[in-house]
C-alpha cells in the first residue's frame, strides 16, 4: 500500500475506534449502574437506554451517506462527532435514566460509519481496499476486547458519570484526526452520482444488505447465549474477557491469509461463500457444546469466518456501488443495524419459548438461507490500480 493509504486507513481506523471505545466501555456496567437511578428499576426503559443509539442510527445512515456523496465526507463526519460529543455531555450531568437515554439518542444522531467508510473507500485503491477494511475491522475488535477489559475498573474509578466524559473527550480527539489526520479525498460531481433508486434495486448490492443483516443477527442472538454457557463452564462472569481477548486476536491472524489469497487470485466470491458456511457450521456446533474448550473452538471458528466478511462485505459494496458510494454504505450500515435488533428480539424470543439450542438452530437457518441467496454472486467488477488522488 502506499503512504497515502497506510495514513487514510489509520487515521479512520483510529476514529472508529475512538467513537466505539467510548460505546463499548458501558456496556458491561450500564445496567448495574440503571438500577441505582430513581427510575431505573424497569428492565423495558434501561434496554430502551441501551437500544436507543443503534435506533437513531438506522434511521440516519441513509441520509447522512448520501448527504456525503453531495457535500463531502470530513463535513458529515465533523457534524456526527459533534453529535456524538454533545450527546455524552448530555448524559454525563444527567442523573436519571431519561437524561442519559436523551443523550444517548443525540449520540446515535451522529450516524457516519458510512461517511467513514466511503471516505476510506475514496482514498484507496481497489486491490488494496480490503485489508483497509480489515484495519477497521481490527481496530473495531481490539476495541471491544480492550473494553471488556478495562470497564469495570473505569466505572469504580471515575463513575459512569465519569465514563460519559470519557466519550466526549475521546470524541474531541477523533475531531482532531479528521482535521488533521485524514486525507481529503477527491469530490464526487453530480454526473457521476448514481440515482438513489439504482443503488437500493442493484443485485449485487441487495446480496450484501441481507448479508450483513443475517451476520449481525446472529451475532446479537447467539450472544444472548454464549455468556451463559461459559458461566455454566465454570467460567465467571468477571473473567469472560480472559476467553474473549485470545480468540479476538488469534481469529484476526488466521483471516489474513484466505483475505490475501482471496484478492490476488480473484476468489472473493469462493472465501466469502466458505466464510458464510463457517459460520453456519459454528452455530451447529454451539447448539451441541457444553464445555469450556468445545465453546471457545466454536468462538474461534465464528469470529474467524465474522472478521473476514466484516472486511470484505463492505470493501464490496464500494466495488459494486462505484459512485454513490456514501448512499449504498448508508443502506449497507442501516441494515447491519437492522439486523442487530431483529437478532435481540427473535434470539429473545427463541430463548425465551424454546431454549439455548433453538437459538443456535435459529441462527444457522438465517445463515443458511444467506448463503443460498450469495451462492450466485457476480466476481466484483476489476480493480482499478491508479492511485486515488487527496488533497
Amino acid at each position: 500500500m502506499s503512504a497515502l493509504e497506510w495514513r487514510a486507513g489509520g487515521s479512520l481506523a483510529s476514529i472508529f475506534a475512538l467513537r466505539m471505545l467510548g460505546l463499548f466501555l458501558i456496556l458491561p456496567v450500564f445496567a448495574e449502574y440503571a438500577r441505582t437511578l430513581p427510575d431505573g428499576h424497569d428492565a423495558q426503559r434501561v434496554g430502551l437506554a441501551m437500544g436507543i443509539y443503534g435506533l437513531m442510527q438506522a434511521f440516519l445512515h441513509i441520509p447522512l451517506g448520501a448527504l456525503s456523496d453531495r457535500i463531502g465526507r470530513k463535513p458529515v463526519m465533523l457534524f456526527g462527532l459533534v453529535c456524538f460529543i454533545v450527546g455524552g455531555i448530555v448524559a454525563a450531568m444527567s442523573d436519571t435514566l431519561l437524561g442519559i437515554t436523551i443523550g444517548r439518542a443525540i449520540q446515535g444522531t451522529g450516524a457516519i460509519s458510512a461517511a467513514i467508510t466511503a471516505c476510506l473507500a475514496d482514498l484507496t485503491r481497489e486491490q488494496h481496499r480490503t485489508k483497509v477494511m480489515a484495519m477497521v475491522g481490527g481496530s473495531i475488535g481490539l476495541t471491544f476486547a480492550l473494553s471488556l477489559v478495562i470497564a469495570s475498573p473505569l466505572y469504580r474509578l471515575m463513575g459512569m458519570s465519569g465514563m460519559f466524559w470519557l466519550m466526549a473527550v475521546l470524541g474531541a480527539i477523533a475531531i482532531v484526526v479528521v482535521l488533521f489526520g485524514v486525507p481529503t479525498p477527491p469530490a464526487l460531481s453530480p454526473a457521476d452520482r448514481t440515482p438513489f433508486r439504482v443503488v437500493l434495486a442493484n443485485p449485487d448490492l441487495l446480496r450484501l444488505n441481507v448479508g450483513v443483516l443475517a451476520l449481525h443477527a446472529a451475532q446479537v442472538a447467539m450472544f444472548m447465549v454464549v455468556p451463559s454457557m461459559l458461566t455454566d463452564a465454570g467460567i465467571a462472569l468477571t473473567a469472560h474477557w480472559k476467553v474473549y481477548l485470545p480468540v479476538v486476536l488469534v481469529s484476526f491472524v488466521l483471516m489474513v491469509p484466505p483475505m490475501i489469497w482471496a484478492e490476488r487470485h480473484g476468489k472473493v466470491r469462493q472465501v466469502l461463500l466458505a466464510a458464510v458456511a463457517m459460520l453456519t457450521l459454528a452455530q451447529l456446533l454451539f447448539a451441541q457444546v457444553h464445555a469450556m474448550w468445545p465453546i471457545v473452538g466454536a468462538l474461534l471458528l465464528f469470529f474467524f469466518a465474522f472478521n473476514i466478511l466484516e472486511a470484505m462485505q463492505p470493501s464490496l459494496v464500494t466495488r459494486f456501488a462505484q459512485a454513490s458510494r456514501g448512499a449504498a454504505l448508508g443502506v449497507y450500515n442501516t441494515t447491519q443495524a437492522l439486523g442487530m435488533f431483529v437478532g435481540g428480539a427473535v434470539g429473545g424470543l427463541l430463548l425465551k419459548q424454546a431454549g439455548r439450542p433453538a437459538v443456535f438452530y435459529g441462527c444457522a437457518a438465517v445463515l443458511g438461507l444467506w448463503l443460498i441467496i450469495a451462492w450466485n454472486m457476480k466476481a466484483p467488477p476489476s480493480r482499478a490500480r491508479s492511485q486515488p488522488a487527496a488533497a
